[in-house]
């Protein structure tokens, strides 16, 4: 799905991954699920692409609704994937944890497990290699995306600035749409290690001029980022 002509979507409000497009190539910006391999041919078909114009895989954490198709890209195509250094195990599959889950209510998590399984959550693959990066850098990958530390939802979980397609991706560091419950709008998201840390992480967004903000579930936001800021706190703080 286009957002823009250099900013295009795979998947949907339940999981997601996105592309941005330039003219030296692509950066995937996280990988979803195994299962959205096909969308992303589909995609990369719409606009005369394929995924040898695939640079980079730059991953908002390592949990596994993140990283389904990273490693195919690897290993087929030898695309480096990108994470925070303090999430590179959890990418590769050498440790994980156990939040709790919240509340929920079983029509959202039944749509939510139903379409991690027809999207192949229960065969996701780590990813065996990957380069690890550090709050602060800017990625030499098209779009130039700026990686900003967003720790909380777990120890590596980052946001992407990428200022060429005046968007910033915030992976689970909020959601607009919660798996578990249904709940629209900014919140905090469901699974996250440590809610608090998340909350306050929220604060480096402060200042960063963007049309869009693009959490990995849910609605893109459209409306600014002091806006979001604020529908954000108002539910954290009720």
């Amino acid at each position: 799905m286009e957002l823009t002509p250099q900013l295009r979507r795979i998947g949907n409000d339940i999981v997601a991954a996105h592309l941005v497009i330039a003219d030296d190539g692509i950066t995937v910006i996280d990988a979803g699920l195994p299962g959205h391999w096909r969308d992303l041919q589909r995609e990369l078909a719409a606009i005369g692409r394929t995924t040898s114009d695939i640079r980079g895989v730059v991953l908002t954490h390592g949990d596994s609704d993140h990283i389904g198709f990273a490693e195919r890209l690897r290993r087929e195509n030898s695309v480096p994937v990108f994470v925070h250094a303090a999430d590179a195990a959890r990418a590769r599959g050498e440790e994980s944890t156990k939040p709790a889950w919240g509340g929920l209510r079983i029509g959202p998590l039944l749509r939510f497990l139903g379409y991690s399984v027809r999207k192949g959550g229960m065969r996701t693959q780590h990813v065996q290699q990957v380069r690890e990066i550090a709050d602060g850098q800017v990625l030499d990958l098209p779009g130039a995306p700026e990686i900003i530390g967003l720790p909380g939802h777990s120890p590596g979980s980052i946001a992407i600035h990428v200022p060429a397609v005046a968007a910033v991706f915030v992976g689970d560091g909020l959601t607009t749409g919660h798996v578990l419950t249904g709940s629209q709008g900014p919140q905090p998201a469901p699974f996250t290690d440590d809610p608090a840390t998340a909350t306050a992480s929220l604060s480096r967004l402060e200042g960063l001029q963007v049309d869009w903000v693009i959490p990995g579930h849910g609605a893109p936001w459209h409306g600014g980022v002091p806006e979001l800021l604020a529908a954000y706190r108002a539910v954290a703080e009720a």
